[in-house]
């Protein structure tokens, strides 16, 4: 039987890496689950519910993105010095 490949730098799957994809999933799972948000009430200046509730996870989406951007950044430097090469 083959054995598995050896992973270079480190493992795959770590709680950084798992942090990054619910950063990612979270608006998809958010935007998706329309029974959760298909309402009017609460208005918001006179918007309903599911109009402002979407704009919402439109700024919270970019924030997330960001996060997750910056800790691949910081996971890959990471990467890169525990190999001893230069981080990019």
């Amino acid at each position: 039987m083959s054995q598995a490949p050896e992973t270079r730098g480190g493992p795959v799957v770590t709680p950084v890496r798992v942090v990054i994809a619910l950063c990612l999933v979270a608006p998809f799972v958010a935007m998706l689950w329309v029974g959760s948000y298909a309402k009017t009430d609460p208005q918001f200046i006179g918007i309903p519910f599911f109009y402002w509730y979407q704009m919402l996870w439109v700024l919270i989406s970019t924030l997330l993105t960001m996060v997750a951007y910056k800790l691949w950044q910081r996971d890959q430097r990471g990467r890169a010095a525990s190999k001893g090469g230069a981080a990019q």
